[in-house]
């Protein structure tokens, strides 16, 4: 099966093109899209351009993801976890990288900083309603499936 093709604009001469790192892979590499390696001090954030602009499909959203490798061995990985790419923007993809670790780390221009993952979603009207649908599991928070 042949996948659909994602349209990408370059903003900056030396950005990089999403690329998957092996057949089955479910993201796509973000780049650094920087002139000079950067430094995060620990516990810092920084917005880190990649140059592109996506063109989401309608129903799809660009999830922002942390590559693992990055995030496991040099704790850098998005401060919000998950970036989310609308359909309706057309601005560059930024990826707001973060320290976790205790020491200065460097990125290098064209460093692979994060992952894509493109994927659809429902988009659902919301209604206040005065009782809900009971289920076994009930209002048992974190924890609760466990027992």
């Amino acid at each position: 099966m042949t996948p659909p093709t994602l349209r990408v604009q370059a903003l900056r001469e030396n950005a990089i093109l999403p690329a998957y790192g092996s057949d089955y892979a479910a993201g796509a590499d973000l780049c650094a899209c920087i002139e000079v390696a950067w430094v995060f001090l620990p516990g810092r954030t920084l917005l880190v351009p990649t140059g592109l602009a996506v063109e989401i499909p309608a129903g799809y959203a660009g999830l922002i993801y942390a590559r693992s490798g990055l995030a496991s061995k040099r704790g850098l990985a998005p401060a919000n976890k998950v970036g989310v790419v609308d359909a309706d923007y057309r601005g560059e993809v930024m990826v707001a990288l973060h320290n976790h670790s205790n020491t200065a780390q460097e990125i290098q221009p064209g460093e692979r900083i994060a992952q894509l993952v493109v994927t659809p979603f429902l988009q659902v009207n919301y209604e206040w309603a005065g009782a809900l649908e009971d289920t076994a599991r009930g209002a048992g928070g974190f924890g609760s499936t466990g027992r």
